[in-house]
């Protein structure tokens, strides 16, 4: 009988090792935040900046991308002490910025997390590149890593940061897109001129220089425009061609592309033979910046309606699909940020749910979106059924409400029609008039309005557009259900559950009146009625809007009808919504 309880007791007991084993086995080890600072801008005021809160949420390290890169604070004396003279406000800014980043440093350690510095390449000393320019300038005059002087700075460079700052985890890897916003010193470009060469000469360096001798880790991030980051086919020519190393993790966003919605998931996770790890946009930068509700995660991690419907996927469609490969060892997620200017919030309430569903899900993979989602609203004092079930329905309603206001969730939305509305601004459907070089806004909804009028269904997507009004109606009607402990976060619900309602409003009858003003310049009519009731509109949901600002302090800043251009600080011109709006109301004028 003893013999007979102790063998069941063992057995009970190996059991349950064995599944503590496999619990832990499943916690992704790098579960990581960062706070992505408007580049030119004060850096943001977030409670994501304190690594001790980071500790406490279960995250294992912070990503630090204040655009003032740590190899912008070191002086690269070895090798050439006139790069950064001693007594130059030169120097004294760089000895600041490393006196800055060591105390980042220091704070995350005694946190109890890992910190890893955002990294853009090429960045160097404007005084370096004018010394040395014959030897590491191509013909176009850009720094070049087919120069093998390039290699040898970037090596001295690399030292010099772990000798500055020894206790720095890694770095975080950006090529493609260069931000020299918070570096007066220095300049750079984009050191891929020779495509999948240039990615693997940068790669094999920093495996080496970094991953290898110093054992810090690289995370290196396909993020460029087109290449390696959308396409399967290139992540695996450059990634089949280096040798895994346990400290190199290349980091993918679940995207093909930037972060919007009807964006096919991203073809390049779940492949190859290196470790990846996932980013996730918690602040959306083309939908609202947390203004108003738009919860997202259960579409990143189960997969977004248009995956079942427009935009059906062929292989993966989200992260629970990629648990299957034996890839992913981490999710990153953007707390906060990501794009240009506004809107600013007050109130993180929207980023923090957002933020709070992905780290705990990478930190039990196994566990469903919904559970945790379960687990926000207790932390969060959302305890009544009642408030329960209206908060769960007005989140799920929000990524309905947020796809049909900014793209379609019934019809064809091209991939470059997205960015008619991005960051603070609401282009219109004037033709593009500036140089591309400048990413304007401007120029999309022309052709999309073109491709609907040509197609017969342009009256079908304005109607789509106005039903969405009714679902954000349906939303702010279920904010004043919910109840939380904390009120100020109750009230932000019912005010931005408000703006989300008006803004969409503000889109639906600007979508409209430009449809009507469309057709009248194709057929040579213009309904002169209906475009009369659709300004009328217009203008009270732009009236309304304002007023909601100026009546609730927690409101968050409003949007602007421009078109964005890549030039700031104002990052409009002057076309936009509202001047296409008024190029119409003078229709109705006469």
């Amino acid at each position: 009988m003893i013999r007979s309880i102790t063998i069941l007791l063992l057995t009970i007991f190996s059991s349950f090792l064995f599944a503590t084993n496999c619990i832990a086995q499943t916690k992704m080890p790098y579960i990581l935040d960062m706070v992505h600072n408007n580049p030119g801008e004060p850096l943001t005021v977030t409670a994501f900046n304190n690594p001790v809160l980071l500790k406490e949420k279960g995250y294992t390290g912070k990503v630090v991308n204040e655009f003032t890169f740590v190899h912008s604070a070191i002086t690269f004396d070895k090798l050439n002490p006139q790069i950064f003279p001693v007594g130059s406000k030169e120097r004294e800014w760089v000895m600041n910025a490393a006196k800055n980043i060591k105390e980042n440093i220091k704070a995350a350690h005694s946190a109890g997390i890992k910190v890893y510095y955002f990294t853009d390449i090429i960045v160097l000393p404007k005084k370096l590149v004018s010394l040395y320019h014959d030897e590491i300038c191509d013909a176009k005059g850009k720094i070049s890593f087919e120069r093998p002087k390039t290699v040898e700075i970037h090596k001295i460079m690399l030292n010099e940061v772990f000798e500055t700052f020894p206790d720095l985890d890694g770095l975080v890897i950006r090529t493609g897109e260069t931000y020299l916003n918070n570096v007066p010193y220095h300049t750079g470009n984009n050191p891929i001129t020779n495509g999948v060469g240039s990615h693997l000469k940068l790669i094999n360096l920093l495996r080496e220089e970094v991953c290898v001798k110093r054992n810090k880790t690289i995370f290196y991030r396909t993020w460029s425009f087109g290449g390696m980051h959308d396409s399967a086919a290139y992540y695996l020519d450059v990634t089949n061609q280096v040798e895994p190393q346990n400290n190199l993790v290349f980091s993918i966003k679940h995207t093909q592309g930037d972060y919007h919605r009807t964006y096919n998931f991203n073809p390049t996770l779940g492949i190859g033979k290196h470790k990846q790890i996932i980013e996730v946009e918690c602040q959306r930068e083309y939908e609202g910046k947390g203004a108003f509700p738009n919860y997202v995660m259960q579409g990143v991690i189960d997969g977004f309606e248009e995956y079942n419907t427009t935009k059906p996927q062929n292989g993966f469609k989200c992260l629970r699909d990629l648990l299957k490969t034996d890839k992913i060892v981490g999710v990153w997620s953007w707390s906060r940020g990501g794009g240009w200017v506004g809107p600013y919030i007050s109130n993180e309430f929207w980023c923090k749910l957002n933020a709070f569903v992905i780290s705990k899900w990478g930190q039990n993979p196994e566990s469903t979106e919904e559970r945790i989602f379960n687990q926000f609203m207790d932390e969060n004092g959302i305890v009544t059924s009642a408030s329960r079930a209206a908060f769960r329905k007005l989140c799920i309603l929000s990524a309905q409400g947020v796809l049909r206001g900014h793209e379609s969730g019934k019809y064809y939305f091209d991939k470059d029609w997205v960015w008619w509305s991005r960051d603070e601004f609401l282009a219109g459907i004037d033709s593009f008039s500036v140089s591309q070089k400048l990413f304007p806004s401007e120029g999309f909804l022309n052709q999309a309005f073109e491709w609907y009028y040509k197609s017969g269904l342009l009256d079908s997507v304005i109607q789509e557009k106005e039903d969405n009004v009714d679902l954000w109606k349906n939303i702010v009607a279920l904010s004043t259900q919910i109840k939380m402990k904390n009120k100020k976060d109750e009230q932000y619900v019912s005010v931005s559950s408000k703006y989300g309602f008006l803004l969409h409003t503000i889109i639906a009858k600007g979508w409209k009146v430009m449809a009507i003003g469309y057709k009248g310049d194709k057929e040579g009519k213009y309904d002169k009625a209906s475009l009369k009731k659709a300004i009328l509109q217009y203008d009270e949901a732009w009236k309304q809007y304002k007023l909601l600002k100026v009546k609730n302090p927690s409101c968050a800043s409003l949007y602007k009808p421009f078109a964005f251009i890549y030039l700031g600080p104002e990052y409009h011109n002057e076309k936009g919504m509202g001047a296409s709006v008024d190029r119409y109301r003078k229709f109705v004028n006469k």
